[in-house]
């Protein structure tokens, strides 16, 4: 993007007459921020959205509250967008400081870094823009640093800084990738109110929003561009809206009215079904010692049921020998999940699981495990085996949504597909497939889990009545 396309006189929305024999105003003001290589008309949609959405706020809330006349204002301008996040904060301080003097109750609405500067500005105070900001709206923003998300070809950050090879940028990308915004978002959670909308496709190397048939983060679950796990921090109402692209909402009509009504029931009062972590954790696979590719299928999600470790030892010197064993025990009113078994303190050539499965396929609540361990002559293996059962959530709460990502790991290793593993709308179990390069390539994955929180908000109420004397 050059430097500053346009510079936009101030968008309002119709100040709301007030009658003569009335007195008594609540006002707040919009405030939207575009994001890095952007400007003011990627926000239009969703300001037109909320424009034609909020009289009809407005007209219930006086209703609801006689006496109390509703004022607000709009503000949407365009600003270097290749500026460091200090720089950029100065800016959008400076317009608002010069074009909305003397407002309060600010509602910073920022896309992308927008969002991220927002929460700069407000949690630094920069022009003294504390106090007057009650509410910070981000959408798909990198609230987290940027600095190790694995590009394509499995470097960090390439794609960043290459894009800086053909866009001028003079410290936004610096800001982009390094700077994590995660302490302003918990300061502005706490001290404001923070909503965060999150978006991204449905399994690391999905091809919903690839460019040009290429998936530029084929570690994450990404919105083409920013992992959904780094749109957020603790300290925000999250909003999850669904497998859509980095930019979506300022071309679709439903996305933008969906966010519109969102930050309207958050200002207003109403019902917010927000994302609430529910179970997490983590697993890991290597690929074996053949050239080919290694396939894995994971179904992780349930609770703990039991675990232990089996430990031998062949003391031949000339034969192998066989274990058959049988671990776990049956669930007292429960249905089994997975199990897990990981070998170790053993070359694989010399020993290994050769078979491993439930003892009793047939009986769901049968948690015992079968295995069969083969070591060579000489040789000694230890075995980690642990059980899980299908844990739902509590009745009347239901999941929301996941997030899975590879951590750490090699080139030629990814997670092709994420699913439920239950239509039950209580059962957070994932199902998880995978694959890895043999020989010796390997990853760790970590997943996430959520659930639906519903939050009533109604910030309009903290604004203060003033007098037209006043």
């Amino acid at each position: 993007m050059m430097a500053v396309l346009c510079i936009s006189a101030v968008c309002a929305v119709p100040v709301q007459a007030s009658p003569e024999n009335t007195d008594k105003v609540k006002e707040f003001n919009l405030v939207f921020l575009h994001g890095y290589n952007g400007h003011s008309c990627a926000l239009q949609l969703l300001e037109d959205s909320i424009a034609a959405r909020i009289p009809a706020y407005i007209s219930n809330y006086e209703y609801e509250n006689p006496g109390v006349r509703i004022r607000t204002d709009t503000l949407m301008r365009c600003y270097p967008s290749n500026v460091d996040i200090e720089t950029w904060s100065n800016n959008i301080a400076d317009s608002i400081n010069k074009h909305f003097s003397g407002k309060e109750n600010l509602i910073l609405i920022g896309h992308s870094m927008g969002g991220k500067t927002a929460l700069y500005t407000v949690s630094r105070n920069i022009g003294n823009l504390a106090d007057r900001v009650a509410m910070v709206v981000t959408i798909n923003s990198p609230i987290k640093s940027l600095a190790n998300s694995h590009y394509i070809g499995g470097d960090t950050a390439l794609g960043y800084w290459g894009a800086g090879l053909v866009m001028p940028d003079q410290g936004a990308l610096e800001s982009l990738l390094n700077y994590d915004s995660s302490h302003d978002g918990q300061w502005v959670g706490k001290n404001k109110h923070w909503l965060a909308f999150v978006s991204g496709e449905s399994s690391p190397i999905s091809s919903q929003f690839d460019i040009s048939g290429i998936d530029l983060l084929p570690r994450d679950m990404d919105d083409t561009i920013v992992p959904i796990s780094s749109q957020y921090t603790d300290g925000a109402d999250v909003v999850y809206y669904g497998e859509y692209g980095h930019s979506d909402f300022a071309e679709l009509d439903e996305v933008a009215g969906y966010l519109a009504e969102q930050i309207l029931r958050y200002i207003f009062g109403g019902s917010i079904d927000c994302s609430a972590f529910a179970r997490g954790g983590s697993f890991e696979h290597k690929a074996g010692l053949f050239p080919g590719t290694d396939y894995w299928e994971d179904n992780v999600g349930g609770v703990f049921a039991g675990g232990g470790t089996l430990s031998y030892k062949n003391e031949s010197f000339f034969r192998w020998q066989d274990w058959d064993d049988i671990v776990g025990e049956h669930l007292a009113g429960s249905m089994r999940s997975s199990f897990h078994v990981i070998q170790k303190k053993s070359f694989p050539l010399f020993a290994g699981i050769r078979e491993s499965g439930w003892a009793n396929a047939n009986d769901a609540g049968d948690g015992r495990v079968y295995l069969n361990t083969r070591v060579a002559p000489g040789s000694s293996v230890q075995i980690e085996w642990s059980v899980y059962e299908a844990g739902l959530l509590p009745a009347g709460i239901e999941r929301s949504r996941y997030e899975v990502e590879i951590a750490t790991g090699t080139q030629s290793a990814s997670i092709s597909q994420v699913s439920w593993a239950a239509s039950d709308p209580r059962d957070v179990r994932l199902r998880i497939l995978s694959q890895a390069q043999s020989p010796f390539h390997w990853f760790k994955s970590q997943w996430r889990v959520f659930f639906v929180e519903s939050r009533q908000k109604q910030i309009i109420d903290e604004f203060p009545v003033w007098t037209l004397s006043e």
